[in-house]
């Protein structure tokens, strides 16, 4: 039983800023220059608490980016830079956009809420990703600092006929927040604080499945923060007609955007492989060793988007291979493939990039998981035209141009309780940090 809550948040005041200059990326797709870029449009932007910049000296004077995160949220409450919403509310969101590579524009819809924090064995909440000890680290550091969170996670769940969304945006008037990201995306925000609506909202949620689309990470490090907070004897949860769900305690809960999984605006973007610094890798050689697993035909010279449009012409798992001496077209054998799969849960054979993985990475390059968990000799790029001339001005040895995993096959995967190999899916766009915040005090 998914359990969904309206909640207090803390809002930059359009009186004291402008949204633009102060909402971000998510963390872990902030680059550097980002990081910098974002500094410089304001000194109350999100990145100074989510993603800080060490200073000079900081061990010497006790402090660190999480001691002035925590600094910076409590001043900037108190200096009225952030103000907190009278009632709890919860949020309709939309993102309109175009997708990358084509004119196609699309609109994403979902809302902003508290969702209640399960452990995967519950069958609530499915993950089809592992994750890292190193991020969930660093995002527990910044929780125990602040005791807030800045960012939300992504979860889609299924509603074919789009009941939830005839709720959240029928008879909507004009949206009482927009701002227009550095992709071109348009967010715009409607609050939605009519306790009649809420109900409705939260008993259409009741029966939902969630499955983690971004933030797996940030999911595990609050799931594990509640239990530390975890009560003797939590309140019950509370659906009367008088009062609106709550969490049992703050920490029981974490902001989330809630998807549906079934909608058009729903996009997913292939992750590219860029490979480099391999000992010796020679592209001949690597084509007659893939000629085992898949038929390799050589490609003409040419710009990315011609390769990405070869590669979605095929049927079947398939991927181009490009390297500082020409371009391969890899189509699977699928006998072969299969058997060399065998090992793996029937879900997840399935998937080109298992085959990326399993055969190309490992067994032909040398990349095992620890490798490419550590991303020693791997780099993971949405455009292919970046990825393709890191190839050309010799930064890399090749790049493996993939085909996006279909929702249906995040959809089996992740509810089957199997999880894909690391950056399966980039959905676009991305969710921007600071619309709302949630503090837990």
């Amino acid at each position: 039983m998914a359990r969904i809550y309206p909640f207090r948040a803390w809002r930059y005041n359009p009186s004291s800023v402008r949204l633009d200059d102060v909402v971000t990326q998510p963390y872990d797709k902030i680059s550097p220059a980002m990081q910098q870029a974002y500094y410089q449009r304001s000194p109350f932007n999100l990145v100074r608490i989510i993603l800080g910049l060490p200073e000079l000296f900081d061990a010497e004077r006790g402090e660190s980016v999480y001691t002035r995160a925590a600094r910076d949220f409590r001043a900037w409450r108190e200096q009225g830079v952030l103000t907190q919403e009278k009632d709890p509310c919860i949020f309709a969101y939309s993102q309109r956009f175009k997708v990358p590579g084509t004119e196609i524009v699309k609109e994403r819809r979902g809302f902003i809420a508290l969702g209640q924090l399960h452990d995967y064995a519950d069958k609530v909440v499915f993950r089809h990703e592992q994750t890292l000890s190193k991020p969930k680290s660093d995002r527990l550091n910044l929780l125990k600092a602040t005791h807030a969170h800045f960012g939300q996670i992504f979860m889609l769940y299924s509603d074919p006929a789009g009941s939830v969304e005839k709720i959240l945006y029928e008879g909507n008037g004009p949206a009482e927040a927009e701002v227009t990201d550095e992709y071109g995306v348009l967010h715009r925000l409607w609050r939605i604080n009519d306790p009649a609506v809420i109900r409705l909202l939260t008993t259409a949620m009741a029966d939902r499945k969630l499955i983690i689309a971004d933030g797996h990470h940030r999911y595990e490090t609050a799931l594990n923060y509640s239990k530390e907070h975890a009560p003797t004897s939590p309140a019950k949860y509370e659906t009367s007609a008088t009062q609106l769900p709550q969490p049992a305690y703050p920490e029981a809960a974490v902001m989330m955007t809630f998807v549906n999984m079934d909608s058009d605006g729903l996009v997913v973007l292939p992750t590219h492989r860029v490979v480099h610094s391999l000992p010796a890798f020679d592209p001949a050689a690597f084509a007659t060793a893939a000629q085992e697993f898949f038929t390799v035909e050589p490609l003409p010279t040419a710009e990315a988007p011609n390769y990405v449009a070869t590669l979605t012409a095929q049927q079947g798992t398939a991927f181009v291979a490009v390297t500082r001496t020409g371009a391969f077209l890899l189509r699977s054998r699928p006998e072969t493939v299969a058997a060399t799969l065998s090992a793996l849960p029937e879900r997840q054979r399935a998937l080109d990039l298992s085959a990326l993985h399993s055969i190309i990475l490992d067994r032909l390059l040398g990349l095992d998981a620890e490798k490419v968990r550590e991303q020693t000799n791997i780099r993971y790029l949405r455009d292919a035209g970046e990825a393709v001339d890191q190839v050309r001005r010799g930064e890399a040895d090749a790049v493996f141009l993939t085909n996006p995993v279909s929702m249906e096959q995040l959809r089996e995967v992740a509810f089957a309780g199997d999880v894909m190999p690391q950056k399966s899916t980039d959905f676009f766009p991305k969710l921007l940090s600071g619309l709302t915040i949630y503090a837990h005090d």
